[in-house]
């Protein structure tokens, strides 16, 4: 039986129970505090410095405008961004290169008339940052650029536009016919817009631009489109065509611009609740959605005899061309929160959409901070982001301070546990003592409310989504379940 981590109470009870369950997962026992902390190490990432090793994973907030302009509780989430300490801001949210390719009716859109939102957002942040630590010249700040594909809903309603039919998701996630499928035409204007984006991120003062791959949005589907036909399917080279392109054009238009790449290095088999072990309110474990074929060659780093499996082999291929290509940061991820989030973000509570986790969560954090740990020892010379590690809570800072100081990672990624405490890691690094009382536990209520439609924050910890209407209606939502 899994135990909740709020319940081993000393560093020592939490290794035990690491040990006891043979989940390959290492730590140290005390942290240090100061310049000496491996978690305040400058680090030098394509001729820039960066002044410490942690980051703040992108978040979609379901609380911008119909526009895609931002609003005061996004400022405020980027001023948390600042107030974590990271110098290293990822993306900061998730923003559409187009309308039409939106995960939700109220996410940012990156274009010339919503500019000023921008700056806005950058601004803040850094304000904040220098507010609260002073210097911000060591800051690395990007944008993630993103097409929502399988997961488009830009006016509320699911509208897919996939690279290649899926016999899996496609059940799943209502695509029914031929033209859901995106053109080879619109795709070379998708190219053009990625470019176009990037050009304004540079104009606003972003340091680089994050060229997403993961999660199951557009560009990781394409990873896997393995049966589509045309310049964009088929061999490795097509898959990745699109990236090799937006590429070259940012390089041509924008020079001084870094690019990054947020990818999923490996993927399993959707999954679903069990049936016959769900009730109302409910859902069940875990279990692999079927499928019948004698190989899958519907996914980018699974095991194609058992997709029950992942397999690095692909991610290895795609970083050798990120090399190729000199792009230098890369921030690791994995799966999709879609169809099997508890190898994504492991959680010991799922969301309403989701299951029951059918390992203990710790073994998902393991399997994602290996992952980082082999491809780091492959490629030494680019600037690894690893996460997954919100579920640790109060050992956080132990397994990360172990893995920096071990050269396993160069960056540790911090998601959705930014959101009831930023300073965690900054506090870890200054006194060494955590609040118990602002650390995420998983509830999962901020994948739960964007899935009913409402704003994604930390409904049970911060008191500013506490007190809203929307806790009203989440709290409505989950009793209607």
């Amino acid at each position: 039986m899994t135990t909740r981590i709020a319940a081993l109470k000393t560093v020592a009870a939490f290794a035990k129970y690491l040990t006891a369950h043979q989940i390959d997962l290492r730590l140290d026992d005390r942290l240090t505090v100061g310049t000496d902390s491996p978690l305040r190490q400058p680090a030098t990432v394509a001729g820039r410095t960066l002044g410490n090793r942690w980051c703040v994973h992108p978040m979609e907030g379901w609380d911008g405008t119909q526009d895609g302009n931002c609003t005061e509780p996004m400022l405020r989430r980027w001023r948390r961004f600042g107030a974590s300490g990271a110098k290293l801001i990822w993306g900061g949210e998730a923003m559409a290169v187009t309308a039409e390719g939106r995960a939700n009716p109220n996410q940012l859109i990156l274009c010339r008339q919503n500019l000023n939102s921008f700056l806005a957002l950058r601004q803040a942040t850094l304000d904040e940052h220098r507010r609260r630590y002073e210097q911000t010249d060591d800051v690395l700040l990007g944008f993630q650029l993103t097409h929502s594909g399988r997961f488009s809903r830009p006016d509320g309603r699911l509208v897919p536009q996939v690279a290649y039919r899926h016999p899996v998701l496609d059940r799943k996630f209502q695509v029914d016919s031929e033209r859901c499928v995106i053109s080879d035409d619109k795709v070379r204007r998708l190219i053009d817009r990625y470019i176009k984006a990037a050009k304004l991120s540079a104009q606003v003062g972003a340091d680089f631009v994050d060229i997403k791959h993961c999660h199951g949005y557009l560009l990781h589907e394409f990873l896997s489109a393995h049966t589509r036909p045309g310049p964009f399917g088929g061999s490795f080279e097509n898959r990745t065509r699109i990236l090799r392109e937006v590429t070259s054009g940012i390089r041509a238009e924008v020079p001084g611009l870094l690019i990054g790449v947020r990818l999923s290095a490996f993927d399993i088999l959707p999954y679903r609740p069990d049936p016959d072990r769900s009730a109302p309110g409910k859902p069940g474990l875990g279990v692999p959605e079927s499928f019948t074929g004698d190989r899958y060659d519907y996914g980018f780093g699974v095991k194609p005899d058992d997709p029950t499996q992942p397999d690095l082999t692909a991610a290895i291929e795609f970083l050798e061309l990120l090399d190729e290509l000199d792009i230098r940061l890369v921030n690791i991820s994995c799966g999709s929160p879609y169809y099997n989030p508890h190898i994504q973000r492991p959680a010991l509570f799922p969301p309403s959409d989701g299951y029951q986790p059918p390992e203990d969560p710790l073994v998902g954090v393991a399997r994602q901070i290996q992952a980082v740990a082999h491809l780091k020892a492959r490629f030494p010379q680019l600037f690894l982001v690893g996460s997954g590690y919100s579920y640790l809570q109060e050992y956080l800072p132990h397994v990360a301070q172990y893995y920096l100081r071990t050269g396993q990672v160069d960056s540790v990624g911090l998601g959705r546990a930014v959101l009831s405490y930023p300073e965690m890691l900054a506090d870890a690094t200054t006194t060494g003592q955590l609040d118990r009382r602002r650390i995420c536990r998983t509830l999962s209520d901020c994948t739960t409310a964007p899935r009913n439609g409402l704003p994604s924050g930390c409904y049970p910890l911060d008191e500013y989504y506490k007190q809203t209407d929307d806790a009203k209606r989440l709290k409505a939502c989950k009793q209607a379940v």
